[in-house]
């Protein structure tokens, strides 16, 4: 029986360690555009630059990151992978966290065109936008389709797509896996992707959607391998942080769960988000159930 166990442990670690042991979404830096919304009016979107300050909270982002899938220099057992959306602003900002990695430690980069940001048309007129942005805070920012450009709905369709691409990617080795060391995926994506990113991994609901606020520039993610095999927020970041995000209680309570559980029934452990869908439940036990 023991011997069993054994096996079974070690079989859980070899699992562990064929999936990444992070998922860091990160935010572009400071752009141009976040400094002066005039700069989409004659400048293209995927060519937006980044600000110098934006350059350093991009190489301050690296050493962070760093600081994390090391913790604090004290593994050397770990190996970093980059998913990158292809715009400027971003590719910059790889850059920038790049120097704080040696070559041996980076396994691999692909610019990845499903994690772009949201398409909110093509040259933005300034006092037009600020019309339609309003009009998109009245409809519903998920809902809500740019004209000539996409809606959160859409950027989801994507994003889901991506991570279609993505498991098959793990499930085939594809990320180059050690089975020695730990592999840390980072995506250098933009503020609406990460939460859209967000909202398929953990299947919240749009209504979860819309209580989520944006990340800063160069702010970053980590969603931390469980016990489970699940990934969670709540291992690496605090529940302060994750209300100062948006996540209710409920939402919380989730990512707690997956934090620290068992493989199991997640409706048993974590029955509290059924009431967002139903109403006045009866027990199970109850004996009217099939009268």
């Amino acid at each position: 029986m023991e011997r069993k166990w054994e096996e079974e442990m070690s079989r859980q670690q070899v699992l562990h360690r064929r999936l990444p042991k992070r998922i860091i979404l990160v935010r572009h830096g400071e752009s141009q555009g976040n400094l002066n919304m005039s700069a989409y009016t004659h400048t293209p979107d995927h060519r937006i630059p980044l600000t110098p300050l934006g350059l350093e909270q991009a190489c301050a982002a690296g050493q962070h990151i760093k600081e994390v899938v090391s913790k604090g220099g004290l593994l050397d057992d770990w190996k970093m992978y980059f998913y990158v959306s292809p715009y400027e602003r971003t590719r910059s900002t790889l850059r920038e966290i790049g120097r704080a990695f040696t070559k041996k430690r980076i396994i691999g980069v692909r610019e990845e065109c499903r994690v772009r940001e949201q398409d909110f048309g093509n040259f933005q007129e300034e006092e037009r936008m600020v019309v339609i942005k309003e009009t998109r805070e009245r409809f519903g920012r998920f809902f809500f389709r740019f004209p000539e450009g996409e809606s959160a709905a859409d950027v989801f369709d994507r994003v889901a797509s991506f991570m279609e691409s993505l498991w098959r990617d793990i499930d085939l080795k594809r990320l180059g896996q050690d089975d020695s060391c730990d592999i840390n995926l980072v995506i250098v994506s933009h503020g609406l992707t990460m939460r859209v990113f967000l909202m398929k991994w953990f299947k919240w609901t749009v209504d979860q959607f819309e209580r989520l606020n944006n990340p800063g520039n160069c702010e970053f993610r980590v969603m931390q391998l469980g016990p489970s095999g699940d990934y969670s927020l709540a291992i690496h970041h605090t529940t302060e942080e994750l209300v100062q995000w948006g996540l209710s209680p409920e939402m919380i309570a989730d990512q707690q769960w997956r934090a620290t559980s068992e493989r199991g029934s997640w409706n048993d452990d974590c029955a509290c988000c059924l009431s967002g869908f139903f109403d006045d439940m009866k027990d199970s036990s109850s004996e009217d159930e099939f009268k």
